[in-house]
């Protein structure tokens, strides 16, 4: 069983996003014990990249923050080394192909595994290229998270049947970021997942609200949230670990009720 079906194990699970390095590594180290604290299920922590396609604005310019930090690969396994003394929930990190090719996607892969990091998202790896990153994944004990878009249709079995983890569902075409109002409905995409896979799925990109996020885990596993996250650290800075935790404690029960 994939480590991260503890995520899962409780009903529907809160899963925050945060950009290591923004707007140091030690505030993010306090940030993750305090999500954590606060009921968040599993987090994603993204390593920055200088050219995060799949991004939106807010997102985007947390990476150039942490970048021009002077954040790096190996600061950030440093600081999972730490962490990993007092964190026990599922951890993920969600970056790009590039950073892992360019650490070594041995090298990187082996050392998450050693951290304790459960699974990889790499918004910008389709599914036909996966296999350039899922033997290693598979021999180190990662998993390699899909992704599954609206537009996926047809290829919806196809992926959902190799799944590992969970699967992220984007609510929204386009980058990240806080939407109004989201109006895909994901049920006929969790359907198709449910008809040939039992791998738990998350909504992702676009939920800021408890009610956006109570609405999205009705119709999935849980919820994903971290633009809103995101802007809230780039408004508090250092001083933002009360805000945040306050925030995931509110979005945790806004998805806690649906159990």
């Amino acid at each position: 069983m994939s480590n991260i079906a503890q995520a899962f194990a409780h009903g529907k699970a809160f899963i925050p996003f945060i950009t290591c390095g923004d707007p140091d590594l030690e505030t993010t180290a306090q940030l993750v014990r305090a999500m954590a604290d606060a009921g968040a299920d599993l987090i994603e922590l993204g390593i920055p990249f200088s050219d995060p396609t799949a991004e939106g604005p807010v997102i985007q310019e947390a990476n150039l923050r942490a970048l021009q930090g002077g954040v790096t690969t190996d600061k950030i396994f440093a600081m999972v080394r730490t962490l990993r003394a007092s964190v026990t929930i599922p951890l993920v990190f969600m970056t790009y192909a590039n950073v892992v090719f360019s650490y070594g996607s041995e090298r990187f892969i082996r050392t998450c595994a050693e951290l304790g990091i459960y699974g990889l998202i790499l918004p910008d790896v389709p599914y036909e290229e996966k296999e350039e990153f899922c033997p290693l994944c598979r021999q180190y004990g990662l998993d390699l998270i899909a992704m599954i878009a609206p537009t996926s249709e047809d290829r919806i079995a196809m992926i959902a049947r190799e799944a590992s983890g969970f699967i992220y569902i984007v609510s929204s075409l386009g980058v990240t970021g806080e939407r109004r109002q989201i109006s895909t409905d994901i049920k006929p995409i969790t359907a198709a997942i449910r008809r040939v896979s039992q791998t738990p799925c998350a909504v992702g990109f676009g939920i800021s609200t408890p009610d956006q996020a109570s609405a999205m885990a009705a119709q999935a596993d849980g919820a994903i949230v971290g633009s809103a996250i995101v802007r809230l650290i780039a408004r508090y800075g250092r001083d933002a670990q009360q805000p945040v935790a306050d925030y995931v404690r509110e979005m945790k029960q806004a998805v806690r009720i649906l159990m």
